[in-house]
C-alpha cells in the first residue's frame, strides 16, 4: 500500500450560535494499512448540507450529535485507489458517508455506500446535489408526504437549492401550479425563467406576506418546508383545507444559540385552527428506493429535463468558510467543494 496522509476537518469545540475560528480545525494523519475485506477511496467532490449545523450541538435530534475530534459528517463522491475486496475494483467511483476528509477506509460490507452508473451521462457532482440526498429528499418528500395532485398549489422554500430544485420541477411534471420562495431578484429569476416555475416570492423584498398571497389566489395546498421561521408564517394562512406540508428542515433557525428557544415550523402550524397534515420526514425512510430513485433522477439531469445550480468550494482548506456562507444563503444552488479529479 502506497502511504497517503489524510487530511480531515474535525470539530474542535462546539459552536455557540455562528461558527467561529477554533470551532472546526483541519487535522493531518496518516492513512491507516488496508486489513482484508477494505477499501481506501480517494474524495473527489464533497457535499455541504444544512443538516450538518445542528449535528455539531451538544443535543440529541433526529440524528446524533458529532463528537468532539470526530471528522464533520457529510456525503461524498470518491474514487477506489485501492482494494482488499472483491466487491470493489480500483477506479470504482462512488458515494458515501466519509465526512469532510480527503481519503477514506471502509469495510466492503458498510452501509450507504453506492457505486455510481456513469453510462447514465450525469456529472458526477450531480450525486451529491439534484441526482444525490438532497435530491431524493426533495423527491420523496413531495411523493410520499406531500402528495400533490394535478393543479394543485404547491409552494417550495429554499426554492433554488437542491432539495427545492427537485421538489418544484417534479411538481410541475404532475401538473401542479408551482410557487418557489427565495432570495433575491437573482434566484427568483432562475426558479421561474430556467426551472419553469409558475411564481418564485423574494423574501428579501420586504412584501412577503402580500406577495405570497399575490401569488397563490386559490391558496396552498402542498408547502415543502425547508425555511421555518417567518416564511413558515407567511405561508400557514395561505393553508387550503386538507393542506399538507413535508417538514425537510428549517434552516433559518440553525445558527440559534438554544435551539430549545426557537418557533419551529410544528409551533406555527399546530396553532392554526385547523392544523394541515405536517410531519418531519428524513429520505432513508425510503432507503430501499435508493438506487431506483437516484437512477430516475440522474437520467433527468442526463437528458437537461432536471435543470440546477450549483456553487463550487475549491478545496477542503475553503469548506468551513463555503459551509458557514451557505447557512446565510449566500451559495445558488448546490453548495459543493472539490477536493481533486
Amino acid at each position: 500500500m502506497a502511504s497517503y496522509q489524510n487530511r480531515a476537518i474535525v470539530l474542535n469545540q462546539r459552536p455557540d450560535g455562528e461558527i467561529q475560528d477554533g470551532d472546526l480545525v483541519m487535522t493531518e494523519s496518516p492513512v491507516r494499512s488496508l486489513g482484508e475485506g477494505d477499501v481506501l477511496v480517494k474524495t473527489l467532490w464533497l457535499s455541504l448540507d444544512p443538516y450538518m449545523r445542528p449535528r455539531m450541538n451538544d443535543a440529541k435530534g433526529y440524528m446524533d450529535p458529532i463528537g468532539l475530534g470526530d471528522v464533520i459528517v457529510g456525503e461524498s463522491v470518491g474514487r477506489v485507489i485501492e482494494s482488499r475486496s472483491d466487491r470493489y475494483q480500483v477506479g470504482d467511483l462512488v458515494t458515501d458517508y466519509s465526512g469532510w476528509q480527503e481519503y477514506n477506509v471502509f469495510p466492503d460490507d458498510a452501509p450507504m455506500v453506492y457505486k455510481i452508473d456513469t453510462s447514465i451521462g450525469a456529472p458526477l457532482q450531480a450525486y451529491l446535489g439534484v441526482a444525490g440526498m438532497p435530491g431524493r429528499t426533495g423527491y420523496c418528500g413531495l411523493m410520499y408526504v406531500g402528495k400533490p395532485q394535478a393543479g394543485e398549489t404547491v409552494v417550495i422554500s429554499a426554492a433554488s437549492g437542491p432539495v427545492g430544485t427537485v421538489a418544484g420541477q417534479t411538481a410541475k411534471q404532475l401538473g401542479c401550479r408551482v410557487v418557489g420562495i427565495a432570495g433575491g431578484e437573482q434566484k427568483c429569476r432562475f426558479v421561474v425563467e430556467e426551472l419553469g416555475f409558475d411564481a418564485c416570492v423574494d423574501y428579501k423584498a420586504g412584501n412577503l406576506d402580500a406577495d405570497l398571497k399575490a401569488a397563490c389566489p386559490d391558496g396552498i395546498d402542498v408547502y415543502f418546508e425547508n425555511v421555518g421561521g417567518a416564511v413558515t408564517r407567511a405561508v400557514a394562512p395561505l393553508l387550503n383545507k386538507g393542506a399538507r406540508v413535508p417538514i425537510c428542515g428549517y434552516v433559518s433557525a440553525y445558527n440559534a444559540s438554544d435551539m430549545g428557544a426557537v418557533e419551529t415550523p410544528f409551533h406555527v402550524l399546530k396553532a392554526l385552527d385547523e392544523p394541515p397534515e405536517h410531519r418531519f420526514f428524513l429520505v432513508t425512510e425510503w432507503q430501499d428506493q435508493h438506487q431506483e430513485i437516484t437512477r430516475l433522477l440522474a437520467g433527468q439531469v442526463a437528458s437537461g429535463k432536471l435543470k440546477y445550480r450549483e456553487t463550487v468550494a475549491e478545496g477542503l482548506d475553503n469548506a468551513v468558510e463555503a459551509f458557514k456562507g451557505m447557512l446565510k444563503g449566500r451559495n445558488f444552488g448546490k453548495q459543493l467543494v472539490h477536493i481533486a479529479d
